[in-house]
C-alpha cells in the first residue's frame, strides 16, 4: 500500500512505481533503516540505490551534454558534468523538487535537521534516480533528470573552470592565502578507499567525499565555491 509520503514522492518524480518497495527504499535514510515504530517494518537504507543512481545520473547528464554542446571536447564537457552532478547542485534540486519533505529519517535525526543537510539531500536525489531506473528503465530516469536539471543545465553558458583552479583564483584575487586542503579521514579497503577532505579559504570551510584524494579535493572545492556564491 502506498503511504502519503510515497504518493507525494511519486508526484514529484512523475512516475507510478510498479515496485513500490524501490521507492520506499529510496526514501529511507540510514537512520530509519531499522524498526522505528510499532507498525513500521525495517527497510533497507537508500545507500545501494544511491550507488546505482550516481552512475545512471552520470550517464544521462553526459549524454545530454554531448547533445547540447556537439562542438565541445572532453575537457570542457567533463567540467560541465562535474558541476552538474556535484553535491551542491544535487542538494539544490532536492530542495526545489520538495524531496526533503518526503524523506524517511529517524525522529532524532529529524529534530537535528538532517533533512536539510546537503549530503543527505544529494544522496536522496541519486537514490531516487536509481529507483526510477530500476523500476521504469533508462527512459523514465531520463525524463526526470532532464526536467529537474534543466535550470542547472541552462545556467551553464560557458564551460566552468576546474573547481580547484577557480577557488585558487578567487583566493588570489582577494589577497587570501591559497586554499588549504586537509585529509579528514581515509577509510575503506585498499581497493575501494573513501576520502573525506576539507578545504579552507577566508575562514570558510567545506568538505568533499570521494574514492580518490583528487576527486575529494575537487568536491570540496565545488562545495566551497557554492558557499562563496561563485
Amino acid at each position: 500500500m502506498i503511504v502519503p509520503a510515497e504518493a507525494s514522492a511519486e508526484a514529484i518524480l512523475g512516475h507510478h512505481f510498479a515496485r513500490p518497495e524501490l521507492l520506499r527504499e529510496a526514501l529511507t535514510h540510514r537512520s530509519a533503516s531499522t524498526v522505528g515504530g510499532r507498525r513500521t517494518p525495517a527497510v533497507a537504507s537508500n545507500e545501494r540505490l544511491e550507488f546505482i543512481g550516481d552512475r545512471v545520473l552520470g550517464l544521462l547528464v553526459a549524454e545530454w551534454l554531448a547533445e547540447r554542446f556537439p562542438g565541445e571536447q572532453e575537457g570542457a564537457l567533463g567540467r560541465r558534468l562535474a558541476l552538474l552532478v556535484s553535491q551542491p547542485v544535487l542538494a539544490e534540486i532536492a530542495e526545489a523538487e520538495g524531496l526533503s519533505a518526503v524523506l524517511n529519517v529517524s525522529d532524532g535525526e529529524a529534530r537535528a535537521g538532517v533533512r536539510k543537510l546537503a549530503t543527505v539531500l544529494a544522496d536522496a536525489t541519486e537514490a531516487m534516480i536509481g529507483a526510477l531506473y530500476l523500476d521504469g528503465g533508462i527512459a523514465v530516469a531520463r525524463i526526470f533528470v532532464r526536467r529537474a536539471f534543466l535550470s542547472a543545465m541552462e545556467g551553464q553558458k560557458r564551460p566552468p573552470k576546474d573547481a580547484k583552479t577557480a577557488l585558487q583564483e578567487w583566493a588570489q584575487g582577494r589577497g587570501f592565502p591559497l586554499p588549504n586542503y586537509v585529509v579528514v579521514t581515509r577509510d575503506g579497503p585498499p581497493h575501494a578507499p573513501n576520502f573525506v577532505i576539507s578545504v579552507t579559504v577566508a575562514e570558510k570551510t567545506a568538505q568533499g567525499v570521494a574514492g580518490t584524494k583528487r576527486a575529494a579535493e575537487m568536491m570540496a572545492a565545488v562545495d566551497l565555491l557554492g558557499k562563496l556564491k561563485l
